[in-house]
């Protein structure tokens, strides 16, 4: 596939002003829920899952655990969350009740909570600005001057400390779950939306024998398409004030890493099994019950549908058939549309896992 900066610059031209255009989605919901707003159906906290502390370089981060209905250790997802994560509780328990659904499909669910704007990756230092730090208080903390951040929590890891999220996943968090609760190290599936769908691929591409499944929804899957890098500044900015440029510089093998449309040979050879969707930008029935969701939901959608497009087009010019794709007719940057992802996602990936 020619890259977009070999055609012509007239060609470029158009491309960037379009992608441009597409980037300023991104800062329309300044002070709102870049991972999105709420479904209409929010099961909240969900007392058949546990708190499962673990260890880690960023202090003892909390997931939620979700034992599959069989009782079996075997089949393993975990499910990321977006851009605004919250300290409390992982979005996908609070906004929908797809746990419920997986663990009737005897699927066990790990749900990591917090790392707002991390992208659930090993950042290069702490998020500062200017050498200033922007939170106080022992890693992990929510007490210190940190800046209370949209998702209504004291947001300090990642400013006192260094995201290692990757780290945490593959490595801390897959052990302890192996030691303490017998759950396989292998073949586990991922899943996320928006910036956890960008990272469940990374994962799966650098991982592939922790995962050989990895769900997609509404994901940045082309971050380093024109205007993409300063697109995402904004809503890091906006998702608790983390600086982009302590997560990887510009253009350096750290962020190229992180590009699932530059990494995708990778996950061809590994032959990981994908979902990979974004919805239309067209609201659903079912959204017209919140305007604000339509407001913000759909431009967002709209850049994101632009990436996992260009992300297909990369992948089909490889060769690739281990992809299922779903564009919906309808669906914008909210949980109704990622909700209904995962319940037409749990098929394929039951029989992927384990």
């Amino acid at each position: 596939m020619r890259s977009v900066f070999a055609r012509p610059k007239s060609l470029r031209a158009g491309w960037l002003k379009r992608s441009m255009l597409l980037s300023l989605a991104i800062v329309l919901p300044l002070g709102a829920s870049v991972a999105g707003p709420a479904a209409t159906a929010s099961a909240a906290f969900n007392p058949s899952a546990f708190d499962f502390w673990v260890d880690s370089s960023m202090g003892p981060i909390k997931s939620r655990i979700f034992r599959a209905a069989d009782g079996n250790t075997n089949r393993v997802v975990y499910a990321l969350d977006g851009m605004r994560a919250r300290g409390d509780l992982n979005g996908w328990e609070i906004e929908t009740d797809v746990a419920n659904a997986l663990t009737a499909a005897n699927i066990n669910v790990v749900m990591p909570v917090g790392g707002p704007s991390s992208f659930y990756a090993d950042w290069n230092a702490p998020s500062t600005f200017l050498g200033i730090p922007t939170g106080s208080g022992p890693s992990g903390s929510s007490s210190g001057s940190a800046m209370t951040g949209s998702s209504g929590w004291n947001e300090t890891v990642g400013k006192v400390s260094t995201y290692k999220w990757e780290t945490f996943i593959t490595q801390n968090l897959r052990n302890a779950l192996r030691d303490r609760l017998g759950f396989s190290p292998s073949r586990n599936g991922v899943f996320g939306l928006s910036m956890g769908g960008s990272a469940a691929i990374t994962l799966a591409a650098y991982h592939p024998d922790q995962f050989s499944y990895a769900g997609s929804y509404s994901g940045y899957l082309n971050i380093s398409a024109p205007g993409m890098r300063e697109a995402l500044r904004v809503a890091m900015l906006s998702a608790g004030g983390y600086n982009i440029d302590a997560m990887a510089p510009p253009w350096g093998p750290a962020w190229l890493r992180m590009d699932p449309f530059v990494f995708a040979p990778r996950l061809k050879a590994n032959n990981t099994r994908l979902w990979i969707a974004a919805g239309s930008a067209l609201p659903a029935a079912q959204d017209a019950v919140a305007p604000m969701d339509i407001i913000q939901g759909v431009p967002l959608e709209a850049l994101a549908l632009a990436n996992t497009r260009a992300f297909q087009v990369r992948m089909l010019t490889l060769g690739a058939n281990n992809v299922t794709y779903d564009f919906p007719p309808v669906g914008i940057h909210n949980w109704n549309n990622w909700a209904g992802e995962v319940y037409r996602m749990i098929p394929d990936l039951s029989a992927n896992i384990g």
